[in-house]
């Protein structure tokens, strides 16, 4: 047992004999915050304390005082270069300085580059099939049946029921400038699966072309049309044409049919179903060749080789649609050849003609003939810009030219506007508007508004950003909204269906440098639709539209839509809202701020309730009657500040 312990006890022996070495303390180091002026801000720490190990890093935030007109400058101090990303590295004791400054707005001068119409212009777009059915003795031509009660089918939409409503005072009442309708061209007769296998898809939407050169028989006659344009534009109000240049509409099994293709079909097609529609068309059959024809498309269809196919933005079949050769310079190509069977068409054989002069001529003789004022342009990354900019140029003559035809049906002088979809296009000036286009469709705006529902000064970084950078550029401008055909609805989507909330957002959007769009329905918060749509999310956008003559129609939507009427009266009136300079005016709540164009000057404020004062210094002199235009009331500029009772819906409109 004592041999087994003594080499454990020598060890001890050993170790107790080692001197005790000094113990290393850690090290600390103290960081001072200070804040210039006092009382204008805070300083909050993470992690929280003023004495910190070595290496710590701590994370810097300045706060200014709340409800004060302060906001954070810079830091300084001994250290201030040290913060990297608002983090500094305690290596050694710190000291930091918040530097505050008191908010002074700036007015800046009332002139800018802007000048068009379009500027400043409330765009209303409707998908007229879902919109008001003015003629019902056109629902169901083609064979087609008209079901409100499915994703996919007609409902009844259509020209006369757009002019029905003008004549009604519904678009002068929310003070339109222009109408878009989607394509009203001759579509494809039958319908094809939707949804992936959910539904059957007729082409209400306008996106599945057939014959550019006729008129669709469910949106009407051509004699409609040119009541509709006529009518349109005695109130002042232009049209805007859905245009598609990208592809033509699918072969439907019902097209084969009529057309002179049916040898394409397989036996019993006529009792095809959503399940099995495309086990009934052959899609290598050679007679494809005698379809659009491989001078035309795109589509890989028929025998290996007869028809091309390819990639990318240009070239590229999207989700399957034949696609347009307009890139190509081949002449001489005929017409389609599916036309040799449809007798009624209006297009007409020209010798040397490319697709794309075919094409751009189809949509511009529209313009000739009826005065049509400005084209949507669908699909647009996906054709190359050296059509787009033939289109405008075509198109431009042809409204130059119906314009000396028309003198007495004229709205004004301006030249054709051409807008376009390219999708995720934001405010920026591309080379789209290089290539014909005066406007791009602004597809951040729909989902950076959201927040400003809750809190409306969030919206002040957006405003500042489309003044600065659409009302100081010449030939730029945006198109911006909150609910589209091909995204969702705001009101039932971004804010779970809030009244209230779709006044601010009505608020919002009208109060928004730049062009703004309106689709259809929004005025009043429309819902999405019911019908099953399967996996095409986009049919929920789409219902039926409701005016307050319907049984579903609530006190609420009337609320809704008397307050977007006031606000479109106040853009209207003032060409300042779009077109201006822009500057707020308080860093506090409610929300204010300043617009200036030309002799043209507003002042605005959103999220006020009852009295509220504000500083009007440098916009409107002492002893000047200014106007709250949302109610009417009057008020004079006392020691800079006028002050009104603000209206429920918690805006104040101030005028001169």
């Amino acid at each position: 047992m004592v041999k087994r312990l003594l080499p454990f006890m020598l060890f001890l022996i050993i170790v107790s004999c080692i001197p005790e070495q000094p113990k290393v303390e850690d090290l600390y180091y103290n960081l001072v915050v200070k804040v210039i002026p006092e009382g204008s801000g805070t300083v909050t720490l993470d992690p929280n304390g003023g004495n910190y190990k070595e290496g710590s890093k701590v994370v810097l935030t300045a706060v200014p005082t709340e409800n004060t007109e302060y906001y954070f400058t810079q830091w300084g101090g001994a250290n201030s270069t040290e913060i990297i990303d608002s983090t500094i590295t305690m290596n050694g004791n710190k000291e930091i300085t918040a530097n505050f400054g008191l908010y002074s707005p700036t007015i800046p001068s009332s002139t800018n580059v802007k000048v068009s119409s379009w500027d400043n212009s409330i765009v209303y777009f409707v998908v007229t099939d879902r919109f008001y059915d003015g003629n019902t003795t056109n629902n169901e031509p083609y064979g087609r049946i008209s079901d409100k009660t499915k994703a996919g089918n007609f409902y009844g939409g259509d020209l006369k029921g757009l002019t029905t409503k003008i004549n009604e005072g519904y678009f002068t009442g929310l003070n339109i400038d222009a109408i878009w309708i989607t394509s009203p061209v001759e579509q494809i007769h039958g319908w094809i699966t939707g949804g992936d296998g959910a539904f059957e898809h007729y082409a209400y939407h306008g996106y599945y072309a057939q014959d550019f050169t006729k008129l669709d028989a469910n949106m009407g006659t051509e004699d409609e049309l040119k009541t509709f344009v006529d009518t349109a534009h005695s109130k002042g109000i232009k049209i805007v044409f859905d245009v598609v240049m990208n592809h033509s509409g699918y072969a439907s099994i019902k097209d084969l049919e009529e057309f002179g293709l049916s040898s394409i079909l397989k036996t019993g097609y006529e009792n095809a179903t959503v399940s099995n529609y495309h086990s009934f068309i052959d899609y290598e059959h050679k007679d494809w060749i005698n379809w659009w024809g491989p001078d035309w498309i795109r589509a890989g269809l028929g025998v290996a080789g007869d028809y091309e196919t390819g990639t990318g933005d240009l070239l590229g079949a999207l989700v399957s649609l034949p696609d347009f050769k307009t890139e190509s310079t081949k002449t001489g190509i005929g017409l389609p050849k599916f036309y040799a069977h449809k007798s009624d068409t209006n297009a007409k054989e020209s010798d040397g003609t490319t697709v794309r002069e075919y094409l751009v001529k189809w949509h511009t003789d529209w313009v000739k003939t009826y005065g049509i004022d400005g084209f949507r342009v669908d699909t647009a990354k996906h054709v190359e810009l050296d059509s787009w900019k033939a289109l405008k140029v075509a198109a431009k003559k042809s409204y130059a030219d119906w314009k000396t035809a028309n003198p007495g049906k004229t709205v004004d002088n301006e030249d054709f506007w051409m807008t376009g979809e390219v999708w995720g296009h934001g405010v920026t000036k591309s080379e789209y508007f290089e290539n014909g286009f005066d406007s791009i469709i602004n597809f951040s705006y729909q989902t950076s508004v959201a927040s400003a529902t809750t809190e409306p000064i969030k919206i002040e970084a957006i405003y500042k950003t489309y003044a600065e950078n659409i009302n100081t550029q010449a030939g730029f401008n945006v198109l911006s909204y909150i609910s589209s055909h091909d995204t969702q609805l705001f009101f039932p989507t971004s804010i779970a269906k809030d009244y209230a909330k779709q006044k601010i957002v009505g608020t919002l959007l009208m109060l928004t440098p730049g062009a703004v769009q309106i689709y259809y329905g929004d005025e009043y918060g429309r819902d999405n639709s019911t019908a099953a749509y399967g996996k095409d999310k986009d049919q929920l956008t789409r219902s039926q539209m409701l005016f307050s003559t319907d049984g579903s129609w609530t006190n609420e939507n009337t609320q809704v839509l008397n307050h977007w009427k006031k606000m479109t009266q106040f853009r209207k009136k003032h060409k300042a809202i779009g077109m201006g300079n822009h500057v707020q005016l308080s860093l506090t709540a409610p929300y204010r701020f300043a617009r200036f164009k030309d002799a043209d000057k507003v002042v605005c404020v959103i999220g006020a309730s009852n009295s509220t004062v504000v500083d009007v210094k440098g916009i409107w002199a002492n002893g000047t009657e200014l106007t709250d235009f949302y109610t009417g009331t009057k008020a004079t500029v006392t020691d800079n500040k006028v002050t009104f009772t603000a209206h429920a819906n918690g805006v104040v409109l101030i005028e001169e």
